[in-house]
């Protein structure tokens, strides 16, 4: 099995290097700058609390050289990835499986989905249509990635704890082969990665998650213990996440885990930071527009609300613009 990871920061990194430990696994890597260097001299280096470990995998800056793979990971950002659309079309074959980013709601999101909602495009998400006119929904699996991670050096992902939670998923629910042979390599390279029959579940519960959570973070500059420690940070979570969840449940979606349960876990989690905090700290671009535009397309398309999930975002956005690292 050919599987690429379009990305080769801390998510991709991840899967990348557990996955280069498979026999009949080739892995392949879309890096670029220091980083690919490095992968090239070096190798790639994985570091979690359990193990530390360096692979020896192909690393390209570009896709053309690859050829068609089996499956494609694009674990870029997804302001990143919406630039990176046609050098994506070389690694895809007729029978490709494509897993774009979930950090919002992916272009696919409404494929084989049964009701009203069936077809359905997210204009914000996905301008022009053009994912799914190239891409073609049929091909996309879905993946909600949580894991976190950052890339403390060049060649170097790190998983900061040891929560690596992987879901698989297709689009119809369905236990194909594609996505069932996808989570026996990953189960076998050491990653918690099921197939659910409704992954769409999944991803509304991460892309919660993330919606919720970023900007508080941001916001207050607290880790999750912080942020845990606040009465009023945390009602304002559980605002957001209610707003959200009326949201999905006008499109049928049940999420498995309560809401107090998730609450408690993400603040129980004490001295992790939130991705998007992490970037402010870093000095990177934030992932505003895939949380905003996202929850923009679904309440639409919905006809539902969200004002405190609005006032939210317009505060990070804000804050974003009045940072001249982030700007």
């Amino acid at each position: 099995m050919k599987i690429c990871l379009y990305g080769a920061g801390s998510i991709g990194g991840i899967i990348g290097a557990h996955l280069a430990r498979v026999k009949g696994i080739e892995v392949s890597l879309i890096a670029r700058g220091a980083h690919l260097a490095a992968i090239r001299k070096n190798g790639l280096r994985l570091v979690s609390p359990t193990e530390d470990f360096t692979v020896r995998v192909a690393a390209t800056d570009n896709p053309a050289e690859l050829g068609p793979q089996d499956v494609v990971f694009i674990t870029l950002k997804t302001h990143q990835y919406l630039a990176a659309l046609d050098s994506i079309v070389p690694l895809l074959g007729p029978e490709t499986a494509l897993i774009p980013p979930t950090t919002g709601a992916p272009y696919w999101f409404f494929h084989k989905l049964n009701g009203a909602f069936e077809g359905s495009r997210l204009k914000r998400m996905d301008p022009g249509g053009r994912q799914w006119s190239l891409f073609g929904p049929a091909r996309a699996l879905g993946c909600a990635y949580w894991a976190g991670g950052v890339v403390p050096a060049p060649g170097v992902a790190k998983l900061e704890n040891e929560v690596c939670y992987l879901p698989l998923g297709e689009p119809d629910g369905s236990a194909s082969g594609r996505v069932t042979r996808l989570s026996a390599a990953m189960t076998e390279a050491g990653l918690k990665a099921p197939v659910k029959s409704d992954i769409r579940a999944e991803i509304w519960t991460k892309m919660i998650n993330s919606l919720t959570w970023n900007p508080i973070a941001v916001l207050t500059q607290a880790n999750n213990g912080g942020i845990g420690k606040s009465a009023g940070a945390v009602e304002i979570a559980r605002r957001m996440m209610v707003e959200a969840e009326a949201v999905a449940a006008t499109f049928g979606a049940t999420l498995a885990t309560p809401m107090e349960k998730r609450i408690e876990f993400t603040v129980g989690l004490t001295d992790h930071k939130m991705s998007m905090l992490t970037d402010l700290e870093a000095g990177k671009p934030l992932e505003i527009a895939a949380l905003a535009d996202s929850i923009a397309d679904l309440s639409e398309l919905a006809k539902v609300p969200t004002p405190t999930i609005d006032m939210m975002l317009a505060l990070l956005k804000l804050r974003a613009t009045s940072s001249p690292s982030t700007a």
